[in-house]
């Protein structure tokens, strides 16, 4: 059990044992109104923690009203995880920063670097695609080949070089995507490279992934390609083949024909690799009010029944 849980447990516990004592003291009206305020604020966490160990399959967990930044509910939040995929909303974002959306770019060499078994969008070296396509391949599918693309491209042009090396520029988009967790305060987070496989050096949080979500989220044009179900890569984007490239999304929250669909879903991120577990990055809205999830570490199937679970819970709270 971590530190700050402890704490609450010690605290919950000594308001009750001197609550128990002035409760029975006929001039403590004031120290009995300020033990009722107390329980009244220690009371959701005891609740959270419950349900907390008895009803998630995840290993981390958070939800946040993005609105407000409050914590509605968390579990093991802090702890350093293989993050997978849910990397790509640092990568989104970056590039949504850095380059013009209806700008055209060439595809290069990078998408050759494939994994066995690893998620790509089908990309060819030479496709031509506008760069808000590009970002779709990347959030839709979960391509890794966008995601070395965005990287490399976005690298050669900080660095002034339109030559340079693929690893070395995808080092430069390495580094920017440090800086940018740094600026936004992020403990627990460390990238080592643009897609999420697995590497001992590149890590998140649940806290961490809910404040980039909450980031990426505040732009346009990544909200609206996470919520999409599908898109294409027309065919004056694909060039010679002329070929419709069909990309669909891997959130089940968001497809209406899945039992995993959620009313109210807008988005953001899926992510998996063996280290990592099933992860998700969640946001949805009920009555004008925003969500965002995290699930990291659970299973194939509990990792849309944590999420589902977690935004019931978070719109409870906000009741």
């Amino acid at each position: 059990m971590k530190a700050v849980e402890k704490k609450r447990w010690v605290l919950l516990g000594a308001v009750l044992v001197v609550g128990v004592w002035f409760w029975a003291q006929p001039a403590a009206l004031g120290v009995k109104q300020f033990l009722k305020s107390a329980l009244a604020e220690l009371q959701p966490e005891r609740e959270n923690r419950l349900f907390a160990h008895y009803d998630l399959e995840a290993e981390a967990a958070i939800v946040i009203d993005p609105d407000t930044g409050k914590v509605l509910f968390f579990k093991n939040d802090q702890e350093r995880k293989a993050p997978a995929s849910t990397t790509k909303m640092m990568t989104a974002l970056l590039g949504l920063e850095r380059k013009q959306g209806n700008e055209t770019v060439e595809v290069g060499a990078e998408v050759l670097l494939k994994e066995p078994g690893e998620s790509t969008a089908g990309l060819e070296p030479g496709q031509e695609i506008s760069w808000y396509q590009l970002i779709e391949a990347l959030m839709l599918p979960s391509g890794n080949d966008a995601a070395r693309t965005i990287a490399v491209q976005i690298g050669r042009q900080e660095s002034g070089d339109p030559d340079m090396s693929i690893d070395e520029a995808m080092k430069v988009f390495v580094r920017l995507m440090n800086e940018r967790a740094e600026k936004l305060g992020l403990r627990n987070t460390h990238f080592n490279n643009p897609h999420g496989l697995n590497d001992p050096d590149h890590y998140s949080s649940a806290y961490d992934l809910a404040l980039i979500a909450q980031e990426a989220m505040k732009n346009r044009h990544f909200r609206a390609i996470v919520r999409m179900t599908y898109a294409e890569v027309t065919p004056a984007s694909v060039g010679a083949q002329g070929e419709v490239s069909g990309l669909v999304n891997r959130n089940q929250l968001l497809q209406k024909g899945s039992e995993y669909y959620y009313e109210g879903a807008t988005g953001i991120k899926t992510g998996f690799t063996d280290e990592a577990g099933y992860c998700l990055v969640s946001s949805a809205v009920r009555d004008g009010r925003h969500l965002i999830a995290v699930v990291l570490h659970s299973t194939n199937d509990k990792v849309w029944k944590d999420s589902h679970k977690l935004l019931d819970f978070g719109f409870g709270q906000l009741e």
